[in-house]
């Protein structure tokens, strides 16, 4: 695999997104290393140049794509747990997160499981990995902190370390989850809130 490159030219607007989109679909059916520049350039409606020109690599793109997934449902994150007054409100915010991105958004879990392999073989891929994963356990440790200063919620341990945990957690839960779609979720889920529950409770 090629090396990534530098960041990725500033492209913004619609043909950036559909750029996004056409390489997020393209994982989700093909795979990442059946996603070629030129299945997304047709796809998104661009020249294979022009994804040369602001991404260089396919694994740049890749790693774009989730840059940008990640960033929106901390986001979404962020606007759930606003309002939360209790350690249920933060549990029952992280679940419908979780049951959201299985349902509606599985392509996103396959990108990541794909990256993450592809970085196995390619040390600039699992740096930049390593980077996005980070950013977003210091993101949710961060909202945990909080939570708990405030007196919303009580952490078990050291809020990073509940961030690791909880994020472990809902991606062993996707992965297991998109491997048996024909498997009842329901009580695979509520032995997960049971183990959440062991890690936030209701600070006062």
């Amino acid at each position: 695999m090629e090396a990534v490159t530098d960041s990725p030219r500033e492209l913004g607007g619609a043909r950036a997104q559909r750029i996004i989109d056409a390489m997020r679909s393209s994982v989700a059916l093909r795979g990442a290393a059946g996603s070629t520049f030129d299945h997304v350039a047709r796809e998104a409606g661009v020249s294979r140049g022009l994804l040369h020109y602001y991404f260089g690599t396919k694994e740049a793109l890749l790693v774009e794509v989730v840059r940008r997934d990640a960033a929106i449902r901390l986001e979404l994150l962020d606007r759930a747990l606003a309002d939360a007054a209790t350690a249920e409100d933060v549990i029952d915010a992280l679940v419908r997160q979780l049951e959201d991105l299985i349902e509606h958004d599985p392509g996103f879990v396959t990108l990541v499981f794909e990256l993450f392999t592809a970085g196995r073989r390619n040390p600039d891929v699992a740096a930049e990995i390593a980077a996005l994963g980070r950013n977003a356990r210091e993101h949710i440790a961060a909202l945990l902190a909080e939570q708990q200063a405030r007196g919303a919620l009580h952490l078990a341990d050291e809020p990073d370390a509940v961030a690791t945990v909880l994020m472990a957690l809902a991606d062993g839960l996707a992965l297991r989850l998109l491997c048996e779609p024909d498997h009842d979720p329901g009580p695979t889920i509520r032995a997960g809130i049971v183990c959440a529950r062991a890690l936030l409770t209701d600070g006062r």
